[in-house]
């Protein structure tokens, strides 16, 4: 007896698909204090690269630095003990001054171009997400799709806060008690320096993550950034409002 295979056509064979790119979405962090005169004007570039560019531009207001203000009794300060120890870590010698999905220091001026160039180059993943605030914490769920290669390196996970008002020098010397704040870096949520991450083309998958809330956080003005990086920088980030 002859046992034979059947002859598929053409047609009827099985393609591989590379799933859909993914938009790139770039990460500023603008290492910034509420001491420091030009600050303001930084923040004025980021809000025109907000317009220009919307959701593929993730900016993190992260405070400290020598120009960094902790509070006191009667003024709130938003500079953090992580924010030093990240100012620290980059080697960074001046305020304010930027990071462009992890690559050189860049001064403020040059912002624009830099988030130019780093759209323009394709993304490895996607990142999606949710939140769900209860009580005194929230819990987030966060999800990361292959797109093209296999992409080894970090995840991290930050709350950021919006609209806090309180005290910022102005480029003219005065101090505005009434400055408001926005994308202010709160906290970690799973370390300094995040969890060690890894995704195949076409692979999906899922973390999630619950963090405490300090009592004066506005529960309403809270957000959660997330991002992959490596020593070739932020591979893809995202903001879940």
């Amino acid at each position: 007896m002859l046992v034979g295979c059947d002859r598929i056509s053409e047609p009827d064979r099985l393609v591989y698909e590379k799933p859909e790119p993914a938009q790139r979405v770039v990460l500023l962090e603008d290492f910034t204090g509420q001491r420091c005169t030009n600050c303001p004007k930084a923040t004025e570039v980021i809000e025109q690269l907000q317009e220009t560019y919307g959701d593929a531009l993730v900016a993190v207001g992260i405070h400290g630095g020598p120009l960094g203000f902790a509070g006191n009794a009667r003024i709130e300060g938003l500079a953090t003990e992580t924010g030093n120890e990240y100012y620290n870590h980059w080697n960074l010698e001046y305020q304010p001054v930027g990071l462009v999905n992890r690559h050189s220091p860049v001064n403020y001026p040059e912002w624009a171009a830099a988030v130019k160039e780093e759209l323009a180059k394709p993304a490895p993943l996607r990142l999606s997400g949710t939140t769900f605030t209860e009580g005194n914490s929230i819990s987030i769920r966060l999800t990361a799709e292959g797109t093209d290669g296999t992409v080894t390196g970090k995840l991290q996970v930050w709350l950021l806060e919006d609209g806090i008002q309180t005290l910022q020098l102005m480029p003219d010397g005065t101090a505005n008690q009434e400055y408001v704040h926005n994308h202010v870096f709160r906290t970690t949520v799973n370390g300094i320096w995040g969890e060690d991450f890894s995704i195949g083309e076409g692979e999906k998958v899922e973390r999630t993550f619950t963090q405490a809330l300090e009592p004066a956080w506005n529960r309403d003005k809270l957000s959660v950034v997330a991002f992959v990086y490596n020593d070739n920088g932020v591979q893809q980030a995202v903001r879940i409002n």
